[in-house]
């Protein structure tokens, strides 16, 4: 008998009432089980390439909370590191690459795909341990913005570094785009293999491009990609997050051949949908600060993302991630208006 895993089907075209949820970051510092567990074991790249340890995080959020998707516990910056890259995580700074590609060519790193092996290890022994109706979502950061941290060695709210560097050497920085499009097909390819059900690209510096840019390091390297993972997995979908894309979300919808968006918080819920393909599946797209002020604040923000997608395939989700200061019992409160509780 096939389980009925409500956001897989969802993610195929199919409204469900009451939605599925899941939230981005659920898997993190906000849980004190996470908390105990870091302390524990150390910093957050050490977590990551312990599949035991990320298996156990991935699936912390399932238990506590019923989630009808567990996210993979890992980070966009694993494929810089596969391509040769350092990466660190320094407390107070967040991640840093070196060498950066403003100062060295993409030619003198040394892949080592061999660094993404914790992470499959992690998809298998969460897909063993998965209750049957829980979609297992893998991820990927979107080329554009793993290239501006390859570029920059770190991320930073313009991009200026990548941008500059992509007018000035469109060639340049065509050929990491296209490394990046490369490693993130086999790698989402093996976690598919691995057990996820589904996948989510993130492009959380999609905002910062003017709309030529946005073309040329956004809708078509995804279109690429998108393209090249269906051709091995036709029957795999892929949730495509363009954080900050506002009016060109249309474009990206229409060109990139992703079978559902995610929408961030600053898309108001009526015009997205009017303004996307009627029957594509959306994500999204509660603000995390309404989160975080809970009560009537977080019911009215809920109840009108509700009730503009009520027509459509939706998948209730933050419009980004859920913050570390985010109380528990406002989790219970959000899950409780959604399921109609």
């Amino acid at each position: 008998m096939t389980s009925d895993r409500a956001l897989l089907n969802v993610l195929r075209g199919e409204r469900r009432d009451p939605p599925p949820v899941w939230l981005m970051r659920q898997a993190g510092r906000y849980l004190p089980e996470y908390r105990a567990l870091r302390a524990d074991k150390g910093g957050f790249l050490e977590l990551v390439n312990d599949s035991e340890a990320a298996a156990e995080i991935t699936l912390q959020p399932i238990r506590r909370f019923g989630f009808d998707g567990a996210i993979l516990f890992s980070d966009i910056l694993v494929i810089p590191h596969a391509l040769g890259q350092k990466l660190e995580f320094l407390a107070g700074e967040g991640p840093k690459l070196s060498p950066r590609l403003l100062d060295a060519r993409l030619e003198q790193l040394s892949a080592a795909p061999e660094r993404l092996e914790p992470v499959y290890g992690t998809v298998r022994r969460v897909a063993a341990a998965l209750p049957d109706n829980v979609t297992f979502l893998g991820f990927a950061g979107s080329p554009w913005t793993v290239a501006t941290y390859m570029v920059a060695g770190e991320g930073s709210r313009e991009q200026a570094e990548a941008r500059r560097f992509a007018y000035r050497d469109p060639a340049a920085f065509g050929a990491i785009i296209a490394a990046i499009e490369q490693a993130t097909v086999d790698y989402l390819s093996k976690q598919i293999e691995a057990g996820v059900h589904a996948v989510q690209l993130f492009d959380s510096w999609a905002g910062s491009l003017s709309p030529a840019q946005y073309e040329q390091w956004v809708i078509a390297p995804t279109a690429r990609l998108v393209a090249a993972l269906k051709a091995r997995h036709p029957d795999t979908p892929i949730i495509g997050f363009p954080k900050g894309s506002g009016g060109k979300l249309p474009a990206y919808a229409r060109e990139t051949g992703v079978d559902a968006i995610g929408l961030d918080e600053t898309v108001d819920p009526d015009w997205a949908n009017a303004a996307l393909p009627k029957e594509l599946p959306v994500q999204g797209n509660l603000d995390p600060l309404a989160f975080i002020a809970g009560g009537d604040a977080l019911g009215r923000a809920t109840r009108r993302i509700l009730d503009a997608f009520a027509g459509r395939p939706h998948i209730f989700n933050l419009g980004h991630g859920i913050l570390p200061d985010t109380p528990i019992a406002h989790v219970e409160q959000l899950l409780a208006q959604v399921r109609g509780e």
